[in-house]
């Protein structure tokens, strides 16, 4: 099993070219089981998600093919069930169930796995499908769905926000007889890249960008092209790794536009960014000061960058906190953290952060995909050598983590 290896304590420095966003990707993959067409899409980061999703694709009849920076999916669906040994791999793997249900009128998908970081129950996308018509059953740790007379429009309140039921529901309803509306839907921009494809294949959706999405549904989709927008969450990554070593670095087809309450609590915390043409300079010249978040759902800061901002007070002047509250277990990174020296004191699902001078570099192991660059992230800042452990969550969502930062300076390599 790999490993990293880090030698902390150099001020990074150059320039990132930011990749195409994996949430974002990952949905889009999906929408190739909407269409006997060809999809294509642009801007597709190499990541170990995207080829699991590739993986499930095929076996529903999908041929996944890589052309440099771009996926062409095409094929006609052969099978309908989705099987634990795929999806267990990745909660994303879920979303295969609104658009074979759309299309086959049935489909048989196991219960998600993914990063172990609460329960992310998935009775929205259920309860969701059943307005729409669909008769739901669980048997044997898998849901099977029938729309024997297809998929109708309905009027679907969702009690809270959920990513995943916006998206599953987004591409239900646009294969769906009539009008499905969505309300307190998710309003994160991989959900707006999202329906920006499926427009470009013909389908009818209006109030992008808003909490409320109307869907007219249509009997069929084509095929289209679709770039794939920047990852606003590997841009905050690395705008905190140039923060915690007092660095600068040019952040590289990098959208200030996606990430405002990551930029709103960086310049709190002393950071200067500057835009400038096809992304902006990420610098730090004094000291870092601490710095309160609270995650939210999109506009809020994302849940997806609290370990990340974490390690970054963990060496702010003064105290924080960070209060989780999208998943009741996302602090696993907390006592990996102090075992550099950090000081945080976690509790049910606030964390409270007592800066120190500097961190040490120790032998940590990682626990899921932003835990495991938070702990990047800090062994980049410390003292000594950090040595990480179980770095294929890390492989899940960092595309060429390793020859990105040593590009700016880091001394950082992967051990097999």
């Amino acid at each position: 099993m790999d490993r990293i290896r880090i030698t902390g304590g150099v001020p990074l420095a150059g320039s990132i070219t930011i990749s195409g966003a994996k949430n974002a990707a990952l949905p889009l993959m999906t929408c190739g089981l909407l269409t006997d067409d060809r999809l294509v899409l642009s801007n597709v980061a190499k990541l170990a998600d995207l080829q699991t999703m590739a993986e499930l694709l095929a076996q529903h009849g999908i041929a996944v093919e890589p052309e440099g920076r771009s996926l062409s999916l095409g094929g006609r669906i052969t099978n309908t069930e989705a099987p634990y040994e795929i999806v267990c791999k990745m909660r994303a793997s879920f979303l295969v169930l609104g658009s074979l249900l759309a299309r086959c009128r049935e489909a048989r998908v196991s219960l998600p796995g993914g990063c172990d970081i609460g329960t992310r129950p998935v009775d929205l996308h259920l309860k969701g499908l059943e307005a729409m018509g669909a008769v739901i059953k669980l048997d044997a740790g898998y849901i099977d769905a029938t729309a024997p007379t297809g998929l109708r429009g309905a009027n679907i309140v969702f009690p809270f926000v959920s990513v995943g039921a916006t998206e599953n529901l987004l591409m239900a309803a646009s294969l769906a007889e009539g009008t499905t509306v969505l309300k307190n839907a998710a309003r994160e921009p991989e959900i707006a890249d999202l329906a920006k494809c499926l427009i470009a294949m013909g389908a009818e959706i209006t109030g992008i960008g808003t909490d409320t999405l109307t869907i007219e549904g249509k009997k069929t989709l084509h095929g289209a092209d679709h770039a794939i927008l920047p990852d606003r969450i590997e841009t905050g990554t690395y705008a905190c790794a140039a923060a915690i070593t007092g660095g600068k670095i040019f952040l590289e087809n990098a959208r200030t536009d996606d990430l405002g309450a990551v930029i709103s609590a960086l310049t709190e915390a002393g950071i200067i960014i500057t835009p400038a043409r096809n992304g902006f300079w990420i610098e730090r010249t004094g000291k870092l000061r601490g710095t309160d978040v609270k995650t939210e759902p999109y506009p809020g800061f994302p849940t997806d960058m609290q370990a990340q901002f974490m390690a970054l007070m963990a060496v702010a002047e003064g105290a924080s906190m960070i209060t989780e509250t999208i998943f009741e277990n996302r602090f696993m990174h907390v006592p990996e953290l102090n075992r550099m020296g950090a000081r945080i004191n976690a509790h049910a699902s606030s964390a409270i952060i007592r800066g120190v001078h500097h961190l040490s570099g120790a032998q940590v192991m990682a626990t899921d995909l932003r835990a495991s660059v938070s702990l990047v992230l800090a062994g980049l800042a410390a003292k000594g050598q950090t040595t990480i452990s179980r770095v294929y969550h890390l492989d899940r969502g960092y595309e060429a983590v390793e020859e990105k930062l040593a590009a700016c300076g880091a001394k950082i390599e992967r051990l097999s």
